[in-house]
């Protein structure tokens, strides 16, 4: 036995104690933090004076004559302060990597390095604040103390995404993301934990779990409306003169997240808060780097049967058997980064992946990242169907142990995987032909109302025929060494008062596209040439470019067709690449409609208009890079199969921690749970750090062959498991009066848990 510390008291006199533990429900990824890194709280237990007083009051409860406790009102405040605190976070990151990528101008690998690593300190942080809470702040000063840095992170990321302000956009959202992960990783193992403080056990333990179902299901209802009305904020606001209002999609959150502060505030006159008494992850710690340093010095001189035995000068026998537990699990937890490695990819590469699809429902349109509202919304439905009829079916087939429901987690997960990667290859049919290595591409506008021979030093393209009004496209041009040196000459050989160009020559760059346009009513440059943008939109959002062959002067005009709002306008002869909004649109010079036309998400275009000598104009558009075309719905197989898994494997992964646990370490596998994201976020962000494909469909064939090894090796460290019964000890043990009533509600859940084992 140990004291409060866990260490051995010099004495040698030994103070009772019992292990006060919160039921944990299982539940989604976020759904861990209902499991807190801090639910085991040591304390002593006073011999009670009158024995007689405490028989009698356990007779009145044997038969039912005690006073039902009221449902206790401060959870209530716990539980809102959860939910705006959820929305404030989902929504936050579930805009976080396009955010990254389309106006900070990360490229798509860096902002998901970015993303990964801001959650993999989300989880690394769970441990600090479990330590802050319970061996110094208690819960109710963590969550506030943290919950202030929260929103301080919060309003950084807000006020960088201003672009009146002129702030170091980047900065701030750095060192904004830095303060979100300490408040959010921070309060994830206390909010719980502090909710469960609020019940007496355990007469309240039904209650408490109403309570834990009422919990999980303000962390589903956070997420569901924030995935959901994030990506409408940011798209379909315009603000400060942006197409995207990423301020807005921000600072909602962020005034949820101050909401939840004074939520939580107050609750405080009805809250019941226990004094901060030792934190279990310290002390295991401890032990451990207790007995390696003794081992090190002790083990030719005294040698032990295992390494964990040399901390036995220090601490009780009992602490030092629960380690053994306790690391036995810990090395089945191994292979488990892995799942989260893939698990958490829903928030970058698939919302990345979306961003090449097109999301046009007709009247609806779906944004890129709002799909994944499929993952909570999934989630409220499968649970309970997984008891109803998913549970049910596996046993049929001999699936009933929580590590064969681990292991198959793990498989669907790396199935969805496979599901995107397929999809990612189809996707791939519908990308532009971008110039690579020794290959530069060409284009050629002809605004004239005059067709032209051209006369060129391309190899096998000595001759290009271009028509009136026409255009042409070589995306082939060969380059040795950094530039291709072209020489053109102009033949006119159909029109009237056809203009004589000049010949010249120009240098075209390797791995890049450049355009000539032939416009002779610029009498200062009648051949213009430019870099022009073939990829698809980085946005998401259409690309246009207008070429005007007009008199110089004019005004070029972009409306929307429904509403003839003005999107755009620019003088002639500007020729830049405007982002539009996806939509119909008409095109007029000095207010004269020359073309109707539609810009989808996801395309390129450029609009050729010349002013005819009638006083007309000729207009036409060329579609440089084909839009979006594969419809967005092909992602959901993929999230359903992900979120199946995710079921399976969370749920089961945290009864199983929860049912193996020794008593007094289920806070601490708990946080080494936690611990497994963190590190699969880690395995994310080295990948695309190394950049193994320029194909983004095979990096989703490695994942998934990663996660099909891990379950191999997972299932030959689980048949090797010998499982771990925590109540063997209790029920070995006599109990004092006091004892009973802690320890009873535990061997429940402990025993639920356990009996899906047999």
């Amino acid at each position: 036995m140990t004291d409060e510390n866990g260490t051995k008291p010099e004495n040698g006199n030994v103070p009772e104690s019992t292990t006060s533990e919160t039921p944990v429900e299982p539940a989604k990824t976020d759904a861990i933090e209902l499991s807190p890194a801090s639910l085991v709280e040591p304390k002593k237990v006073e011999e009670p004076e009158n024995n007689g007083a405490i028989e009698a009051t356990n007779v009145a409860e044997a038969e039912g004559q005690v006073k039902k406790l009221p449902y206790p009102k401060s959870v209530f405040f716990i539980i809102s302060n959860e939910f705006c605190e959820r929305f404030n976070y989902y929504g936050m990151r579930t805009i976080l990597v396009l955010y990254l990528s389309r106006q900070l101008n990360y490229s798509d690998d860096t902002a998901t390095v970015i993303f990964h690593i801001f959650t993999m300190f989300v989880y690394f942080l769970c441990i600090l604040g479990a330590i802050i809470s319970d061996s110094w702040l208690g819960k109710f000063k963590t969550i506030l103390y943290l919950s202030l840095v929260y929103v301080c992170g919060s309003v950084l990321v807000t006020l960088g995404a201003m672009p009146p302000l002129n702030l170091p956009a980047t900065t701030f959202t750095m060192i904004g993301l830095a303060l979100i992960a300490l408040g959010s990783g921070g309060i994830k193992p206390c909010v719980s934990a502090f909710g469960g403080d609020q019940f007496k056990m355990p007469e309240q333990l039904k209650q408490m779990t109403t309570f834990f179902s009422l919990f999980y299901f303000s962390i589903n209802a956070g997420s569901l409306i924030s995935t959901t009305v994030t990506p409408i904020l940011r798209e379909d606001v315009h603000c400060f003169g942006e197409k995207e209002c990423y301020s807005l999609a921000f600072g909602v959150p962020a005034v949820l997240m101050a909401v939840s502060i004074v939520i939580f505030i107050l609750g405080r006159p009805l809250y019941k808060s226990k004094p901060p008494a030792g934190n279990m992850v310290v002390l295991v710690s401890k032990t451990i780097g207790n007995a390696i340093s003794t081992k090190w010095k002790e083990k030719k001189t005294n040698p032990r049967e295992h390494w964990l035995d040399y901390a036995d000068k220090k601490y009780d026998r009992q602490l030092i058997e629960d380690v053994k537990v306790l690391m036995r699990v810990l090395v089945l937890y191994l292979p488990l980064p892995i799942f989260w490695a893939l698990f958490d990819q829903q928030g970058s590469r698939w919302t990345f992946q979306a961003t090449r699809m097109d999301g046009d429902m007709g009247s609806w349109d779906i944004k890129p990242d709002q799909l994944q509202v499929l993952n909570p919304l999934l989630i409220l439905v499968f649970i309970p169907l997984y008891d109803v009829a998913f549970y049910p079916a596996l046993s049929l087939i001999g699936i009933r142990r929580p590590l064969q429901k681990l292991t198959l987690g793990g498989i669907l997960a790396g199935v969805a995987f496979i599901i995107s990667g397929v999809v990612e290859l189809n996707l791939e049919k519908t990308y532009p032909t971008l110039p690579t290595d020794h290959i530069s591409q060409l284009r050629i506008f002809n605004g004239e109302n005059c067709a032209y021979t051209i006369n060129t030093n391309i190899p096998g393209h000595p001759t290009i025929n271009i028509d009136r009004h026409g255009y042409y496209v070589n995306k082939d041009v060969p380059v040795s060494g950094k530039f291709f040196d072209l020489t053109y000459a102009f033949t006119a050989v159909e029109g009237d008062n056809c203009y004589s160009f000049e010949a010249g020559s120009y240098r075209l760059p390797v791995k890049e596209a450049h355009t000539l346009f032939m416009n002779t009513k610029n009498t200062s440059y009648p051949l213009i040439w430019y870099e022009d943008y073939v990829n698809k939109p980085s946005r998401g959002s259409p690309l246009g470019r207008t070429l005007t062959n007009v008199e110089i002067g004019r005004k070029i005009e972009w409306r929307k067709t429904k509403k003839n709002s003005l999107e755009h306008e620019e003088p002639a002869y500007l020729n830049n690449l405007t982002e539009f909004s996806a939509g119909d649109y008409k095109i007029l010079v000095d207010g004269d409609e020359v073309l109707q036309t539609t810009l989808s998400t996801g395309g390129v275009y450029t609009v050729l208009i010349h002013e005819l000598d009638n006083g007309g104009y000729y207009a036409q558009e060329v579609v440089i890079t084909d839009p979006n075309s594969m419809s967005i719905l092909w992602l959901i197989p993929q999230y359903v199969v992900m979120t199946l898994g995710e079921v399976m494997f969370s749920v089961t992964g945290l009864e199983f921690s929860y049912s193996q646990a020794p008593v007094a370490m289920k806070s601490v596998l708990q946080a080494c749970w936690l611990l497994t994201v963190a590190f699969g976020n880690v395995v994310v962000v080295i990948i695309a750090e190394l950049a193994l494909f320029d194909s983004q469909a095979s990096e989703f064939f490695l994942f998934a062959g990663l996660m099909f090894a891990d379950m191999l090796l997972f299932m030959y460290m689980a048949y090797r498991y010998k499982p771990n019964n925590p109540n063997a000890v209790a029920e070995t043990e006599p109990l004092t009066a006091g004892e009973e009533k802690s320890a009873l509600p535990l061997e429940g859940a402990d025993n639920k848990a356990f009996e899906n084992k047999e």
